[in-house]
């Protein structure tokens, strides 16, 4: 199923290779002599040699589907593809599993550290590009996504057709989620409670902070069991702001065990397997816009974190 298609408008899309489709960029209006020239401007971290060589070996084509080569002259105004790689990417040694499939839709079980799609370092150890190369179906697209260090349930949309009507469920917030996460125990403070605030992103890239203003993230919060120092609680986001569940609980004074980014950064190094940050994406209940059914599906993954505290 890995071919070539053609959008409503009439561009051509160049097909999946080995999982992995292309990336896409519109290209300004400018006065770059060629391609080559633009892609080396836009793109300081990729040398010039590495565009020149990707476009020696055919993998930058424009909208119709003709080839660019290195002298391709520049041409504004339209779209432009590129497969692009990673030079060491090593294998993340734990397995996606999928809970349910059909004609619509397909519910996958995500262990902690693997990503949902490709970005930065990671573009074949992706949940969509494994799946893309498991069940041959190039038209799966994520219709949500839950962090690389979150494990849990991640939705994705097979047929583009309908695929509008499954994104309407999380716009609309007609779906129900449910979160697990393990983190310290305050007996000071009062449970079930709901945790409202303003999150934006903070100045570090990858840290998002609450901040004063009107409220756009919403999460109640409950304990499901206590062992010692640690709880096991219940997350469930009504909004769904990046890092929206980590930033509340951290706020809360409950930052989740394991968790490298709140409320301290820490340094960005080796991952460390046997310390997966404690938070699962348990359920999600929602009603099938296309079958009627009422669905519910829940990940067979346990957090280990209460057990490793040992009950004291």
């Amino acid at each position: 199923m890995n071919e070539s298609r053609t959008l409503s408008s009439g561009h051509f899309v160049p097909p999946a290779r080995n999982g992995v489709g292309p990336s896409c960029i519109g290209l300004p209006a400018g006065a770059w002599p060629t391609t080559l020239d633009f892609f080396t401007e836009r793109f300081p971290a990729i040398s010039r040699d590495v565009w020149h060589q990707r476009m020696a070996q055919g993998d930058v084509v424009d909208e119709h589907g003709v080839q660019l080569t290195p002298d391709s002259a520049y041409q504004g105004h339209r779209r432009v593809y590129y497969y692009r790689a990673v030079p060491y990417e090593p294998r993340i040694p734990f397995d996606e599993v999928i809970l349910f499939q059909d004609e619509q839709l397909i519910v996958v079980d995500k262990p902690h550290f693997l990503p949902v799609v490709p970005s930065g370092d990671y573009l074949t150890e992706t949940v969509l590009v494994r799946l893309k190369q498991k069940l041959g179906i190039d038209t799966l697209v994520p219709i949500h996504r839950i962090d690389r260090d979150t494990a849990g349930l991640v939705m994705f949309s097979v047929q583009p057709a309908t695929r509008g009507l499954y994104h309407a469920l999380f716009s609309q917030r007609t779906v129900k989620k449910t979160y697990e996460a393990i983190a310290p125990w305050r007996d000071d403070l009062a449970l079930p409670l709901t945790r409202e605030s303003r999150i934006v992103e903070a100045g570090h890239f990858m840290l998002q902070h609450e901040v004063s203003g009107p409220v756009n993230a919403v999460t109640h919060v409950d304990v499901l069991e206590v062992r010692g120092t640690r709880a096991r609680y219940a997350l469930s986001p009504v909004t769904g702001k990046r890092h929206q569940l980590r930033v509340h609980m951290a706020a809360l004074g409950l930052p989740i065990l394991g968790d490298g980014l709140y409320p301290t950064l820490t340094p960005e190094g080796q991952i460390d397997y046997e310390r997966p940050l404690q938070l699962l994406a348990k359920s999600i209940e929602f009603v099938d816009p296309v079958s009627g059914e009422q669905r519910r599906f829940e990940s067979r993954r346990v957090l280990q974190g209460l057990v490793q505290d040992g009950g004291r």
